[in-house]
Order: C-alpha cells, then sequence, then structure tokens
C-alpha cells in the first residue's frame, strides 16, 4: 500500500514539473514571438539548456518526444509554435503581429529560428511522415495554417492514451492466464529473437498457431510485459483495403509504438475467408509496419520480405494438464486424483478451461460434476461448426446382428480404454500414427447408423457432433481442408464423436489419378483420414455405398461395421422396442408388423405417427392406427404396401 502511494505521488510531481517545463519552453519561444512582433530584423532563438530536461532522472515529454522521433531545434521549436495556440490564449494576436496572420505557418517559423531549414518542411521529414503537426488549407504552403495533431498536444502535457483513431480498432491485451513451462518456453524464444535483433534492422514477426485463442493471447501478453511493450490487439478484418488509409492506420500504429511502446497482435484466427484484398492488405501490413508485431492465425502464413518466426502453441501436455488440475482443485486433489487421471485421458483442455472448471467445481461434494463440467467447455466452438446430437439411444435400443453388435461394443471399449494402452502400456510412445480410432458404418437408410453412434456416445458419456460431409466439401482448392481443419481443431479439447455423415460426398474410388481434380480429390480424402488418424477422440463415418469407397481408403479405418438390413426376425425386435412402456397399446401382434419390408428407421416412423393418431382418436395404439401410418410411410418412400405384408392387420 506505502509502495503503490509513493509511486502515485512520485507521478503526480513528475505531472507537476513536466507542466512546468512546457510552460518555460513556450515562454521561451513567446519571447521570439514577442521581439518579432516589435523588430523584424532581431532573432532571437530559445535556449533550453537553462532548464532542467528531466524529473528525478525521468525525461518531460517533449523531451521524450523528441528523442523518440529524433527531432532537430528547429523541428522542436516549430512543435511548440503550434501547440502554443492550443495552449496560450494570446498566441494569436502574437501571430497576427509577427507575420500578419493569426496562426502558426512555416513562413513565420522560418523567419523565428536562425536553425530553420527547408528540409524539415518536406512530407517526408518528420513532422509530417508522422503527423506531428497538419497543413490546414491554403493557397501557399509557407502561408499555410499548421496545427499540432491532438494526440501529440495531450503527449506534452503528460496524458498518455491511445490514438482516438485506433481506439475503435483495437482493444489492449493483458491476459496473464496460467502459464504452463511448454508455454513459457515459447515466451524465452520470441524475447531472445527480439533482444538479439540488430540494431536498425526490423523485428522479425511473431506467428503464433494454435487452436486455442486464450493461449495465443497469453503467450504474447506475457512476452510483452516481460519487453516493457503495450499490446494491442487488432482483428484484421479491421485492416482498411484501400492503400491510403492502409498507410495511414499504419503510420499511426508506428507513432503510438515511438509514444507509448505499443506492440500488435495482429488476429488473424478469427479470420474465416480472406478475400483478395483483405489478403493483400494483411500481407502489405505484416511485410511494412515497424514496430513489434505478433500474428495469431489457424493456418501457417508464408515469409515474404520480413522475417517471420512461426512457432505453434500447443495444448498443454498430460503431464502439465495434470499439475493445472491439482493446482486448481487444491486440498481435495488427493483424494480425487483418479478423476483427474480420467479427465486428463480423456479432454485436452487449455490452461484456462481447466482453471474455470475447477472455479465452477469448487461448490462439488465429490468429483462426479467436473466431467459434465468439461464436456461443455468444447461446446462453444464447436456449436459453431457441427450439429451436436442428444445421445438418449441405449444399447437396448440397438438391433443388430451379434457380429455387429460385438464390434460397436468393441469400438467403445477402445475408446474407455484408450489411455491405459497407449500411456500406461506404451502402445502411444511407439508411433504418433494410427492412435486415432476410426470407424465406418456402412449400411441403407434407417437400419441404425446413427444409432450406434449415440448408443457409443451415451455409453462414454460423450458429446456426439454430426458433420454433414456435402456441406463440409468444397469446390475451391484448399478449402475442404480448412473445413475439416476447423472441426477437428474444435473437437481436440473435448474428446467428442465426430459423426462424419454422407462420407460418399467425399470418398469414392479415386485412387486413379486422371486429372487435377481426382488429385485434390486424393489430397482431401487423405487430409480427412490423416486427421482422424491422429484424433484423440472416436471419428466415425457413415455411407449407404460402401462399395463406392477405395480399399486402399477402408484398409486405414480401423473398424468397418456393415448394418444389414434387417431380417423379419429382427424387425420383430425392433418393433417390441418402438413403443415406450408408458404408450398405451392394444391387440398389437409384432409379427405381422414385422412383414412390412423396412428398415428401423421406418419403424420408428411409423410407430410415432400411429401414437398421434390414435392419441387424436383417444384412443390406445392399435393395429388401425399403424396401418394408417404405414400407408402414409410407403407414400413417402413411393413404394406400394402390398395385401401380403398387411394381411391380418384388422
Amino acid at each position: 500500500m506505502t509502495a503503490a502511494l509513493t509511486r502515485s505521488q512520485s507521478i503526480q510531481s513528475w505531472h507537476s514539473a513536466n507542466q512546468q517545463f512546457l510552460s518555460k519552453s513556450l515562454d521561451q519561444v513567446r519571447q521570439v514571438l514577442e521581439k518579432q512582433a516589435g523588430t523584424k530584423t532581431d532573432q532571437a532563438e530559445p535556449n533550453n539548456n537553462t532548464l532542467d530536461n528531466n524529473y528525478d532522472g525521468q525525461p518531460f515529454a517533449l523531451e521524450l518526444l523528441s528523442h523518440c522521433f529524433g527531432l532537430t531545434d528547429f523541428e522542436q521549436n516549430l512543435l511548440l509554435l503550434c501547440a502554443g495556440m492550443e495552449l496560450d490564449g494570446q498566441w494569436s494576436n502574437l501571430c497576427q503581429a509577427s507575420s500578419g496572420n493569426p496562426y502558426p505557418t512555416f513562413g513565420l517559423a522560418l523567419n523565428l529560428f536562425e536553425s530553420a531549414n527547408w528540409s524539415s518542411l518536406t512530407p517526408s521529414a518528420t513532422l509530417r511522415r508522422h503527423q506531428l503537426i497538419e497543413i490546414d488549407g491554403g493557397n501557399a504552403l509557407v502561408a499555410s495554417p499548421l496545427r499540432i495533431d491532438e494526440r501529440i498536444l495531450h503527449y506534452l502535457t503528460g496524458v498518455q492514451y491511445l490514438d482516438q483513431r485506433l481506439q475503435s480498432l483495437m482493444h489492449p491485451v493483458n491476459a496473464p492466464g496460467l502459464l504452463v513451462p511448454s508455454h513459457q518456453c515459447l515466451i524465452e524464444q520470441i524475447e531472445q529473437t527480439w533482444t538479439q535483433c540488430l540494431p536498425g534492422s526490423p523485428l522479425p514477426v511473431i506467428q503464433l498457431i494454435g487452436a486455442d485463442g486464450a493461449s495465443l493471447r497469453t503467450v504474447a501478453s506475457e512476452t510483452c510485459q516481460h519487453l516493457g511493450l503495450e499490446l494491442q490487439e487488432l482483428s484484421a478484418e479491421a485492416l482498411p483495403t484501400d492503400w491510403q488509409q492502409l498507410r495511414t492506420m499504419q503510420m499511426l500504429c508506428e507513432r503510438e509504438y515511438r509514444l507509448s511502446r505499443m506492440a500488435i497482435l495482429l488476429n488473424c484466427k478469427d479470420l474465416d475467408i480472406e478475400a483478395v484484398g483483405r489478403k493483400s492488405a494483411i500481407a502489405t501490413f505484416i511485410d511494412t509496419v515497424n514496430l513489434p508485431l505478433i500474428v495469431t492465425s489457424r493456418d501457417r502464413r508464408r515469409q515474404r520480405h520480413r522475417p517471420l518466426v512461426t512457432l505453434e502453441v500447443n495444448q498443454p501436455t498430460s503431464t502439465e494438464q495434470r499439475h493445472l488440475w491439482q493446482s486448481g482443485l487444491g486440498d481435495r486433489a488427493e483424494t480425487w486424483q483418479g478423476t483427474i487421471d480420467a479427465l486428463v485421458s480423456q479432454f485436452n483442455l487449455s490452461p484456462s478451461a481447466i482453471h474455470t472448471v475447477c472455479l465452477q467445481g469448487q461448490a462439488a461434494d465429490t468429483p462426479a460434476p467436473l466431467w459434465n463440467l468439461c464436456r461443455t467447455q468444447a461446446r462453444p466452438r464447436l456449436d459453431e461448426l457441427a450439429q451436436r446430437i442428444e445421445a438418449r439411444a441405449t444399447w437396448d435400443s440397438l438391433v443388430l446382428p451379434e457380429k455387429e453388435q460385438h464390434i460397436i461394443q468393441e469400438i467403445s471399449a477402445h475408446v474407455a480404454q484408450r489411455s491405459r494402452v497407449y500411456e500406461d502400456w506404451g502402445f502411444g510412445g511407439r508411433s504418433g500414427r494410427g492412435l486415432g480410432i476410426s470407424a465406418l458404418f456402412s449400411g441403407a437408410s434407417g437400419t441404425g447408423k446413427t444409432t450406434a453412434a449415440e448408443v457409443i456416445s451415451r455409453d462414454l458419456n460423450l458429446d456426439l457432433y454430426r458433420i454433414d460431409l456435402s456441406a463440409v466439401v468444397s469446390k475451391y482448392i484448399g478449402e475442404t481442408e480448412k473445413n475439416l481443419r476447423r472441426i477437428f481443431d474444435a473437437a481436440e479439447g473435448g474428446g467428442v464423436i465426430l459423426l462424419f455423415d454422407e462420407a460418399d460426398a467425399l470418398f469414392g474410388k479415386r485412387s486413379d489419378v486422371n486429372d487435377s481434380k481426382d488429385r485434390y480429390a486424393n489430397m482431401e480424402v487423405s487430409y480427412l483420414l490423416q486427421r482422424m488418424e491422429s484424433y484423440r477422440g472416436l471419428a466415425i463415418l457413415t455411407t449407404n455405398l460402401k462399395n463406392s469407397m477405395d480399399q486402399a481408403f477402408l484398409r486405414r479405418l480401423r473398424f468397418v461395421v456393415q448394418f444389414p438390413f434387417p431380417d423379419i426376425k429382427q424387425r420383430t425386435e425392433i418393433w417390441r422396442r418402438a413403443f415406450p412402456t408408458h404408450t398405451p397399446t392394444e391387440g398389437l401382434v409384432y409379427e405381422r408388423l414385422a412383414k412390412l419390408s423396412i428398415a428401423g428407421g421406418n419403424i420408428r416412423n411409423i410407430a410415432l405417427n400411429a401414437a398421434f393418431i390414435a392419441a387424436a382418436a383417444n384412443e390406445p395404439v392399435m393395429m388401425k392406427h399403424l396401418l394408417q401410418a404405414a400407408k402414409r410411410e410407403y407414400l413417402k418412400l413411393e413404394r406400394p404396401l402390398t395385401d401380403a405384408e398387411v394381411k391380418g392387420w384388422v
């Protein structure tokens, strides 16, 4: 408390001394103006050497500004001449008496100060290039009114703030967050890269690649804090595509770097689509802006003219996540160690996500709620990219031949025991390839593919997300891979079950490369299979046409399950399970219902529609209601309902 008070008093004292220094500096220029107004031939130049230019070793704003921009004595006096116009009510009269104009001009400055030179007045010189002063409209350059930039004026008075033209585009990044050793190493790398850069040479751009935006910001923020930089985040979408506007913005950013030690975090990660103009603006800004720049991106950006150092900010290792859990749970960590191990094995969460779960679970008496809290952490990102399916189906809902039923159980067991086999038993250390659990569910529509996925999801207590591959596939080269990458990156944190529907949209017999389209199609398939093989969770492909898929692709999948069309015995069992226990029924003969040659999905549709028909008639579900519903289902299927199928129903 005492230290903070002392610091506050020191700041106030500096501000007071700075005001006095600025006032004395303006007085010296005022004396020159007064002398010019009285005698046109005599000239005097202020002598700043008589003034102390610092307070307790801390330079005043005018001295700092002059040092940052390398101002000459003439440029400094010209700046003070313009500042006096804003701070002294009599300044206008002095200018009028000295030059005939009630405002500062280049002509007046050239007559006032012996150190004047034309080179300081050019657009490329410091005053105009960095917009320390502005030129209002006039007929001649030397006679045009001059104004000091508002940001510069306030800086001279000791008031520090971000230029208002940038305030709507940027926001400060102060994300201390939780640092893990692997992320701390990245911070040290960035610091070393920048501090060892040769004086006068442009700083390399730091490119941070990673799925978790919070971790990217934490690494960037901590780095800048260590180096005494003020980090501001700028969205790539805010960059103007007009060249002149971009150049002005770049100049303002560079000026803020000199005034306030500002660094920029250019966020390209949240940029979904880069149009040609936007892509060019981003590339130009990265290459030409002269200040410490950190770029965050989903995809690795290639180096152009400016040195570019790319670092991957990965999720914490299993050991680091375990330590984060133990630290966040405190005294309960020792007794909940088994749960911590299970969470680490299933979920791949960021430090901020683990911290959030620990805070939410503080009131819990048991570790049970932590699992579902972890599940919710991955949902926001994935909900934007895929459809979450509420898994209600149980093992009793699944009617399959014994062989296929056993494979489904085996898939669930692989996911549940993945941590023990890969980590505890060492299989994961042999190779990073092929550790993902992938499966293909093939069969006609309604044979139970989605139901089987729901059963696995419910059995493992994991979220299930459906992705329509036909919507993911793009005609533009590289876009399909980008879409798939976003999905897998978003899913990694929660270890969710991914159900890729309509795999026929991407897969096919494409091993023979006949043209460029076939080549890129194969690349898309290979990328999907590669991500499925490395994915921490379970990825399932569904197709109605297994025969259309190339055998080379099938061999890369761990499980292939054929969902057969149900025979009469299986259809009977499906009919028995079609009605919930609370549904009133009367006179249902499941063996007769099973004569309908339809899949399980159609059976469930008929059962549901029959229930509505019966409810409207205030009757229990009977065969007559099922007959009515069956006729409607067959009309939808564009199939005739034969007498043999419905014989004896009513």
